[in-house]
């Protein structure tokens, strides 16, 4: 059996050079941000009435959970989950 050592450093150089990684200009970014813009009249309605009534069914609901008073509607969570599985 004769073994060729010379073609062997051959495999070693051509790893070599696919390990060297060039290098990136990291000045420029490759994409673009997303960016998202709302309206003033947008922002204002968002935060004033809906914000408010959100915030007060929020602390009521906590309450009666709290107090043991909140009670599940069976029926209706079995209606969500039917219409979430079939899509309707």
């Amino acid at each position: 059996m004769n073994i060729d050592k010379t073609n062997g450093s051959s495999f070693i150089q051509s790893y070599q050079k696919q390990m060297q990684v060039s290098k990136v200009d990291k000045a420029k970014p490759l994409q673009k941000e997303d960016q998202l813009q709302i309206s003033n009249e947008a922002q204002q309605m968002f935060e004033s009435k809906a914000e408010f009534e959100r915030h007060e069914k929020i602390q009521a609901l906590k309450a009666q959970v709290q107090s043991g008073e909140y009670q599940v509607n069976n029926e209706k969570v079995a209606e969500k989950m039917f219409d979430f599985w079939y899509g309707k």
